[in-house]
């Protein structure tokens, strides 16, 4: 079944790329509602109980913290992991944020940002730090997470059993596949490499810049359509068949 993207109007300003999260030249943010929406459609294929999750292409980081920032009370783990090392190096900056620790450090930087530079901007978004970390802390605390280099195509099993993948695959010339797929469309190729390091049950949702992610031959549990993003979300049992 396809569904088009709908959910109430709320005000995500603070998990913006660049304002509390911090962005990177070609490093592209992903919108957060999409990536509430995502989650929320894919964890509810699972069941009820907190759910680990892990994007495997994960660049700045900025998809996976902000979702951990969202659904703090439904997570009990986040991975995340990319081939590109520079990636890598900022995505822990980002993750760090779900700790009180880290969203206090960030707050404690643009704080000082501010003064040294005499920009006002700086102290919204401090002040946009604090409410995160408020929030965090309500929702259950600081979140557990690892951050490492690893290749999407040749998936090592996580530390940690993951039930639910979300990504946003490379697209364009802001971000680009790193290495040699073998499969005429690289994400096809992508999913059933990341179902071989997944448990049967394991939820996958793929999005990318398309009219629709075309899996040939895999029952797909939802299709979800934004603008000119297509997501599908699909089991890691039906993609070993």
């Amino acid at each position: 079944m396809a569904y088009r993207y709908a959910t109430e109007h709320v005000d995500h300003s603070d998990l913006a790329s660049g304002c509390v999260l911090r962005s990177a030249p070609g490093r592209p943010g992903f919108p957060v509602r999409l990536a509430s929406e995502l989650f929320q459609r894919a964890a509810a294929h699972v069941g009820n109980g907190p759910v680990a999750l892990w994007d495997p292409c994960c660049g700045s980081g900025h998809l996976a913290t902000v979702v951990g920032l969202l659904h703090r009370d439904r997570l009990a783990y986040v991975l995340a992991t990319d081939v590109d090392t520079d990636a890598v190096g900022i995505a822990e900056r980002n993750l760090g944020l779900l700790t009180a620790h880290g969203l206090a450090e960030r707050e404690r930087e643009l704080r000082w940002a501010a003064a040294e530079f005499g920009r006002p901007a700086f102290l919204e978004r401090a002040e946009a730090a604090r409410r995160l970390a408020a929030d965090l802390a309500r929702l259950g605390g600081d979140l557990s997470h690892t951050v490492r280099v690893g290749d999407a195509f040749r998936p090592a099993v996580p530390e940690r059993p993951v039930d639910v993948v979300l990504t946003d695959v490379p697209y364009g010339g802001l971000t680009r596949w790193v290495g040699e797929p073998a499969d005429e469309d690289p994400v096809v190729e992508l999913l059933r490499a990341l179902a071989s390091a997944l448990p049967d049950h394991a939820v996958l949702a793929v999005v990318a810049r398309a009219r629709k992610v075309a899996v040939s031959g895999v029952r797909v549990l939802e299709r979800v359509r934004v603008g000119n993003r297509a997501a599908a979300v699909l089991r890691a049992a039906d993609l070993r068949r």
